[in-house]
């Protein structure tokens, strides 16, 4: 009998496997468009994306210059919540008021909470 080892996945590929499942149901159009997080240990992204159209119609990160202004540092939950208000601001002005929630493979919890809750209390709906 041979000793079988189970290889462990890395944290990122782990994250990488459940966001390729969740993202089989979570897709954007353009009535509703896919908001999309991701996040690093230093920053944190999001982005508007219509997938039918293969386009990013609105992005913001903890690396503008709009909100490094606001926040100190882009790896916490403040700037989660600066991020998440400025890109629910700049997806009403470009019209779009409702979107699908990508949470990119990470749990609901933390930043990413942060970020979906400050989106909405600007005026998007998910």
């Amino acid at each position: 009998m041979a000793n079988k080892q189970v290889r462990k996945l890395s944290r990122d590929a782990h994250r990488r496997q459940v966001h390729r499942r969740v993202r089989r149901s979570v897709t954007g159009t353009p009535e509703r468009p896919r908001l999309s997080v991701y996040r690093s240990l230093g920053h944190i992204y999001a982005q508007v994306i219509d997938d039918q159209n293969q386009r990013t119609l609105v992005s913001a990160s903890s690396i503008d210059k709009e909100t490094r202004a606001q926040t100190k540092g882009g790896g916490n939950i403040a700037a989660a919540k600066v991020v998440g208000k400025i890109v629910a601001e700049r997806a009403r002005a470009a019209g779009i008021e409702k979107v699908a929630f990508d949470r990119g493979g990470y749990r609901y919890h933390g930043r990413v909470q942060a970020l979906a809750s400050a989106a909405r209390e600007a005026g998007l709906n998910f």
